[in-house]
């Protein structure tokens, strides 16, 4: 049996996948349940895609269309349709955030473990105050105003918050490409101190971090992606598409996470351990050193 979910995105995800398998069992298209339900057909889709919310009589009109008709599961998705519609502390900054942003930082507030695959900066929620003002311009499409500039950077503290202190956060499995090693933002103080922070990081006892080494004898072309696992069976894992160019979206489909998850493991098994990771961070940190004393 599901525990009840904590925040408002991982409810919103739990309802969309039911009123999409409910749709489905009911071998019904979205076109055709838009036309029976009188709505449009972007309001079905919005629903299913977790974009908005559904009210309470919306979501009773629905599943007596597709014939969920006992009563536990329908007090639960009711249930699960008021969490959904609840405000969390993003909520404030969700006006100048990706949606899929938004939507995978309020999942990986629930996870109970958070997979990286890095290859061109230190991952936000590892990323230094000085590292962080030097890469948000420097990834993003067009410079961000000054006004979003300072949300994103608040954004990202909130979630090293969440995620890094305490003893109850996600296990996190980092993979580094080298190239983020040898990437300077900021100049060589910068790097040195965020290259010292990951040393730190790394040696939690929940935290792992690796690094992708040039001679690894591995070519991917993967972009950045986060594999999230959660405690409760009643979540499926979920997979995060980051871009800075093109539309970063959520997976949670099940073909598309299993990809992931064998690039991950490929990935894994090529780099280096955690303890020579360490050391090879370190080393990179003592040469941005030298040249800081240059």
């Amino acid at each position: 049996m599901s525990s009840q979910a904590k925040g408002p995105t991982v409810a919103r995800r739990r309802l969309r996948i039911a009123l999409r398998a409910a749709r489905e069992g009911a071998s019904l298209t979205q076109e055709h349940a838009a036309e029976l339900l009188e709505w449009s057909l972007s309001k079905v889709i919005r629903i299913e895609a977790g974009t908005v919310g559904i009210s309470s009589t919306d979501l009773r009109a629905s599943l007596q269309l597709y014939n969920v008709t006992n009563p536990a599961e329908v007090h639960r998705l009711l249930a699960l349709a008021r969490i959904a519609r609840q405000r969390d502390w993003l909520a404030p900054y969700k006006e100048h955030l990706p949606t899929a942003y938004s939507a995978y930082i309020g999942l990986e507030r629930e996870a109970s473990a958070l997979y990286f695959y890095q290859p061109l900066v230190i991952p936000g929620i590892m990323q230094t105050e000085a590292y962080a003002t030097a890469v948000i311009p420097s990834t993003a499409p067009t410079v961000p105003p000054e006004e979003k500039r300072v949300i994103s950077k608040r954004v990202r503290f909130e979630r090293q918050r969440n995620l890094l202190n305490g003893a109850d956060g996600p296990v996190i499995d980092a993979i580094l490409d080298e190239s983020v090693l040898h990437r300077i933002f900021g100049g060589a103080a910068i790097m040195r101190e965020q290259l010292l922070h990951l040393v730190t990081l790394g040696n939690s006892p929940r935290i792992s971090l690796r690094v992708l080494a040039f001679n690894a004898g591995i070519n991917t072309l993967s972009g950045p992606f986060v594999v999230l696992e959660f405690p409760d069976q009643a979540d499926a894992d979920a997979v995060y598409l980051e871009s800075a160019v093109s539309t970063s979206h959520v997976l949670d489909r099940a073909d598309g996470i299993t990809k992931h998850r064998q690039v991950f493991d490929r990935l894994s098994a090529a780099s280096m351990s955690p303890a020579d990771s360490l050391e090879y961070i370190a080393l990179f940190a003592a040469r941005y050193g030298d040249q800081i004393a240059q």
